[in-house]
């Protein structure tokens, strides 16, 4: 096909992809995109897809894939095999985008900021809008927000810390992006604590440390993800004491995320954590199920996944960390976008039980595991493993066998032996009874969780 048809092609495909995804989520990831080529084999199109950048490249052919493939087969009215590399758009004929306009001005506008925010370290898709808020979060979000609202003035620095995946990263870039959102001039930069040692070490060996400091001590809002990393590091934290001491005088916005809050910070020096503690430190904790909840529904959302409230639940239930969400979420679009596989009920809880081995299964012995129910429903350990069927008592032996037989893989047999000598057969009705309840039933999804949290 002709220049001019590729580009008449793509441009239907884009008017059509316009309508399935926010308009946020298209100006990041479409506008620079382009098609590269465009071939027929037989009764099959094979057609490439200029993406700008790498990681523009992963991005849409993860989150897309379908999608696009859809909008061009029914554009070309013809099955079409697709694929992605990295290419920039080519320059385009002035008059020919005059006579047939493929952006708007607001979309112009979309692309300079997403231009900004790429140049400035920041994460396109790292939104206030998709930050899924609940008690867990709820004075992290605040303070982001207000600082967002007030750069360098409402608190500074915000050190934000938590564990892995519970959104740290996400609100520190959700700042930085609704600053320059509302002010394109805005000098910001988002690093990790391993970037900005790369930086001072490159300078110190290239003798090139001016730069360095002129590039980090110059800006509106300096952002840092585990920040622990410079911790130890005698020169780096010499040069971030610095840095921090300059960009604060100016009345510049410092943001820091860590895994542990300053005072647990090892070899940090005293300097330093009495500035993090200068300011203001707020955790995140791990999401309880609410937020779990929106988390899938939002990054769903975000793949083109479309889950019923029930799937919605059955997912949060069973896995606790947005990250690990997200991977699931990733499985899931791969069954039913390349291996055609209607998402249904069964389809969730078989990926599910095939992942749930890796991502949930717990290293303790039978005997921590009796004294972890025990403890947690304040059941004496002769009560739990006698003969009493009260429910008070019957249920948390029916949750000691559940655990016993999916975390610990002990045989049916064993798990009788060890709570109360039990046949076989009373153990697979608890664990089927346990299952059931588990996958509709927020109370006993969030007992399962806090037992197997204290172990």
């Amino acid at each position: 096909m002709s220049t001019y048809d590729k580009k008449q092609l793509w441009h239907e495909v884009l008017e059509s992809i316009k309508v399935s995804v926010s308009s946020a989520n298209f100006s990041a990831w479409f506008t620079q995109s382009h098609l590269a080529s465009i071939k027929k084999n037989k009764k099959r199109y094979v057609v490439e897809i200029g993406c700008a950048s790498p990681f523009a490249k992963v991005t849409i052919e993860k989150r897309y894939f379908g999608l696009i493939q859809d909008s061009l087969s029914k554009s070309l009215n013809s099955p079409c095999d697709i694929s992605f590399i990295i290419k920039q758009k080519p320059n385009l004929d002035n008059k020919k985008i005059s006579d047939a306009p493929l952006f708007d001005d607001t979309e112009k506008q979309n692309t300079l900021l997403t231009h900004k925010i790429q140049n400035s370290g920041l994460r396109p898709l790292f939104t206030f809008e998709n930050f899924a808020v609940s008690s867990s979060n709820q004075m992290a979000h605040a303070a982001a927000e207000a600082v967002s609202n007030n750069l360098g003035s409402a608190y500074n620095p915000l050190f934000i810390w938590g564990g892995v995946g519970v959104g740290k990263t996400h609100l520190m870039n959700a700042v930085g992006y609704s600053v320059l959102s509302n002010n394109n001039d805005a000098k910001i930069h988002c690093c990790t604590g391993e970037q900005f040692t790369n930086d001072i070490v490159e300078g110190i060996r290239h003798k090139s440390t001016d730069k360095v400091r002129a590039k980090y001590r110059k800006l509106n809002a300096l952002l840092i993800d585990d920040i622990q990393f410079i911790a130890g590091k005698d020169t780096i934290q010499e040069e971030f004491f610095h840095t921090f001491n300059s960009l604060v005088t100016a009345g510049a916005q410092i943001i820091l995320t860590s895994d542990k809050p300053p005072s647990d910070i090892s070899k940090l020096e005293e300097r330093l954590r009495s500035r993090f503690e200068a300011g203001l430190i707020v955790d995140i904790t791990q999401p309880d199920f609410e937020l779990r909840c929106a988390i899938v529904q939002i990054k769903a959302k975000e793949k083109e996944i479309n889950l019923e409230m029930d799937q919605v639940q059955i997912i949060a239930g069973n896995i606790d960390a947005a990250r690990k969400i997200e991977g699931f979420l990733v499985k899931i679009l791969t069954e039913i976008s390349l291996k055609k596989t209607p998402l249904t009920n069964d389809l969730i809880e078989t990926l599910l039980g095939k992942g749930l081995e890796d991502i949930s299964s717990v290293k303790s012995t039978p005997h921590q595991v009796i004294s972890a129910v025990s403890k947690y429903f304040s059941i004496r350990k002769k009560s739990l493993l006698g003969s009493s069927r009260i429910r008070p008592i019957a249920r948390p032996r029916q949750i000691l066998m559940y655990i016993l037989r999916t975390q610990l893989s002990l045989p049916l047999q064993e798990v009788g032996r060890i709570v109360g000598g039990r046949d076989h057969t009373t153990v697979m009705y608890a664990v089927d009874k346990i299952t059931h309840l588990a996958s509709e039933n927020v109370d006993m999804r969030e007992d399962i969780r806090g037992i197997k949290n204290m172990l």
